[in-house]
Formats: structure tokens, sequence, C-alpha cells
């Protein structure tokens, strides 16, 4: 496969997202206010702090591309739907996880081209822990800024299948799903770091049973994707980007064995629809 023209933007977009983890980590280390949101979900001066520094950031590197953040007003589905190429940013995923201070949270930026996502930084502030990807050149890891970068990938899933989920938005219908895999491990980790422990090999699989938003996703859908993985829909379809006038994703699967019709173990004609 052909690395994207987009590449050469990942590193400048990985020093970004080292710069919006700074501006979040100086406000984890004093006492913060959480505001809430009119959809009831928390804000906080760390996500603005991000924002500013993404956005400049990215404004900067490629000027003339537009940008969808979580934290900043999206353009018009009128205007969107022209965009080919764009930037889609949640500059602190995993807001509740922040409030609690557990460390579980991440900047992500995504690139989308043709409403695929073609390059992907998922960065851990507390950890230092780095995934990066661009379409063609696979994924890669740092899990410190002064180590290597290692490649990853998605492993062929085994007898015992290790399930990962939302440590903060788990439910019961989930648990009924998953229990028609079989035997399986579980366990609960924040933000799209799920994804990423996918896509080095560490898991097999996170269903996500409610509503997310694409800012949630893409980059570490880029991620997944480049390490072998995918990430699909309750009907076993692709994700796909700026397709209609809400930014609510889809239910989806995310996996990393895509020789498994993991659509057809776990969801029932009934439970797409």
């Amino acid at each position: 496969m052909t690395a994207a023209p987009c590449a050469r933007w990942l590193d400048p977009v990985c020093a970004i997202a080292q710069r919006a983890a700074e501006a979040i980590l100086a406000v984890y280390a004093q006492d913060f206010e959480v505001i809430c949101k009119d959809d009831n979900s928390p804000v906080t001066a760390a996500d603005l702090a991000a924002q500013r520094v993404i956005e400049e950031g990215l404004r900067e590197l490629a000027p003339g591309i537009p940008v969808i953040s979580e934290e900043a007003l999206a353009a018009p589905w009128s205007e969107r739907r022209t965009w080919r190429r764009y930037w889609l940013v949640d500059p602190l995923d995993g807001t509740r996880e922040f409030v609690k201070r557990n460390g579980e949270f991440s900047v992500n930026i995504a690139l989308i081209e043709d409403h695929r996502p073609v390059l992907g930084v998922v960065l851990a502030p507390v950890t230092g822990d780095l995934y990066a990807a661009a379409s063609g050149c696979g994924a890669w890891r740092q899990s410190t800024p002064t180590s290597e970068r290692v490649a990853i990938h998605a492993r062929q899933a085994g007898s015992l299948l290790r399930v990962t989920g939302s440590r903060s938005h788990a439910g019961v219908r989930a648990v009924t799903l998953l229990d028609r895999l079989g035997e399986h491990e579980t366990f609960a980790l924040g933000s799209s770091l799920k994804f990423c422990v996918i896509a080095r090999g560490d898991a097999d699989i996170y269903l996500r049973l409610g509503a997310t938003s694409e800012w949630d996703t893409a980059a570490a859908q880029c991620v997944l994707e480049e390490a072998g993985g995918a990430v699909l829909d309750l009907a076993g379809r692709p994700f796909r980007y700026n397709t209609r006038d809400s930014l609510i994703n889809p239910e989806f699967i995310a996996c990393g064995d895509t020789s498994i019709d993991w659509a057809g173990r776990l969801i029932d004609p009934e439970d797409a629809a």
C-alpha cells in the first residue's frame, strides 16, 4: 500500500498533541472547576486550553483545512457536506476520567479524507503513551516521549477473548450481547485508549452501545485500521465520517481480528435495526 501524502504531517501533528498534553497537565496538577455542557457532559479549563493549542497548531500546519472539534462550534451541514478533507479533533477525550484523576484520557487528532480517517494521533498525557498512524504507513506506539517508536499490530483472536469496554458508560445490554461470544475476560478503560490496546494486540474487541461523537473515534480508528483491525457498525459496515447532518456515531464494534464476523456473532438483525 502506498503511503498517503498526508503522512508528512504525522510528526508535526504528534508535536501538536504533545503541546496540548502539556496544557492539559498544567490544569490537571491544580484544583479545577467542572462545568456541565448542554448535553450534560463535563468540560474543564484543560479541554479549552488543549483546544486552543491544537486549533492554532493545525491552522499553522495546514492553512485552509477546516477543523471540527468537540470544543468548538461545528460548521453547518450545508457547508460541511462539501468538505473532502478536514481535521477532526477531541482535545481531551475522557473528561470524566480526567475529573476522576485516573489518567485514562487522551488527546485525539485525526485527518479525514473522503469520509475516512487517513491520519490519527492518540496521546495519553499522564503516561506519555503515544499512538500514531497514517494511511499506508502502518501504526506505531511510543510508550514514553524518549523511547523508540515500535510498530504495533492487532492480534489473531484466540480461544479466550479479551474484551475491553468503557469505564464510565458500561451497560447491561452490552453484557448480554458479549455473552454470545462465550468464554471471555473483560477490562474497563477510559477514552479512545480502548481502540489502542486492540491495535497493539492486548485485546480483541470493544463493543460500544449508546452515543459517541465522531471526534471520539476517528483518530483511534486510523490507528486500529493501520494495525490490521477495523471499526464497524452493528451491520458490519466500515465506519465513515461526515456523511450526514448529525456528528453522533452509530453503535459500533472495534475489533482486531477482521477474519471473524463479529457483527454476526454478536448482533441479531433485530438488534441492528
